[in-house]
């Protein structure tokens, strides 16, 4: 999966390879299988995405899928056949550069995506709305993408083989991973129409957006640094109104080599308004920076209940 990705395909890179696990890590036979079934299902929702929405009317996915599509289109075999044979040279990248347990996930998602498309070809497509098509398509191929991801391993080499390159160029993942999908879904202006080339955005983009809210969930966490000289009121009113534990750092500042007082906590994305009211109501000229957490283990980060 890949072109939109773009904007923020590095951090979602970075998530997929705190996912890729590089040393051996011995897993539970209750968990291999948990992860199983769940790359089958990503992998299902791919093929359905695919051949049940974009494939009949004729919008492309990005990276090595979307070559697969034009590939198939002009040759008449079958999609899940190209699927599994461009797909091969990354699975033996994997397994050198990322690690076993990594491209196992990968190899078994890709054999079940080649399998799953080839059984689905002969439906009929849901909708001709070529839009609908589109949307839904790409919302239906982000959540099996997404469910891949989130489980260990991935559907298109695109992503392996621009890691790789990203060593050997002066560019980012993103960057290199939109240079490819810009090719490709050039292409299906060419092979296509252009206009199924700009429907072919549209459902990268969905597809894109359906990924992120996959892996990170819909409750998305976010991290709070705040310096302060009220720090402990900041801190306070924070375990209190919100119900959220917080931690109390020291610092220096390097300009005035004065002491700091910093807070950090972690809240969801519905509570950031009321955070910021807070740090407001206590402190004015307080500094504040919030970013995106991709995954929030192991402490106190269940929210306590406020009385």
């Amino acid at each position: 999966m890949t072109e939109l990705q773009e904007v923020r395909l590095t951090e979602q890179q970075e998530r997929m390879m705190e996912n890729f696990p590089i040393q051996h890590r011995s897993l539970t036979k209750s968990k291999i299988l948990q992860r199983c079934l769940l790359i089958t299902f990503g992998a299902i929702l791919m093929s359905v995405g695919l051949e049940i929405f974009l494939v009949p009317n004729h919008v492309i996915d990005g990276g090595i899928v979307g070559i697969s599509i034009i590939l198939s289109y002009l040759t008449g075999w079958k999609l899940g056949l190209f699927i599994f044979i461009l797909n091969i040279p990354f699975f033996f990248i994997g397994y050198k550069q990322i690690g076993k347990t990594f491209a196992l996930s990968t190899l078994y998602g890709i054999i079940i995506l080649s399998i799953a498309t080839t059984l689905l070809h002969p439906v009929p497509a849901f909708t001709q709305d070529i839009l609908l098509a589109s949307v839904f398509g790409g919302i239906v191929l982000g959540i099996g993408v997404g469910l891949v991801i989130r489980y260990g391993g991935s559907l298109d080499g695109t992503e392996i083989l621009a890691i790789l390159f990203n060593k050997k160029l002066p560019f980012s993942v993103g960057e290199i991973i939109m240079f490819f999908n810009l090719f490709i879904l050039g292409s299906a202006g060419f092979v296509f129409s252009w206009d199924r080339a700009m429907y072919s955005l549209i459902a990268y983009f969905v597809a894109y957006k359906t990924i992120d809210i996959t892996i990170t969930g819909l409750d998305e966490s976010k991290s709070v640094w705040i310096i302060s000289d009220h720090a402990r009121q900041i801190g306070d009113a924070i375990m209190n109104r919100l119900g959220r534990g917080v931690t109390y750092l020291h610092g220096e500042g390097a300009y005035s080599g004065d002491d700091k007082q910093v807070v950090f906590c972690v809240i969801n994305r519905l509570e950031e308004a009321k955070l910021k009211e807070i740090v407001t109501e206590n402190d004015e000229n307080a500094f504040l920076a919030v970013a995106d957490i991709a995954e929030v283990r192991g402490g106190r980060f269940k929210k306590r209940n406020i009385h």
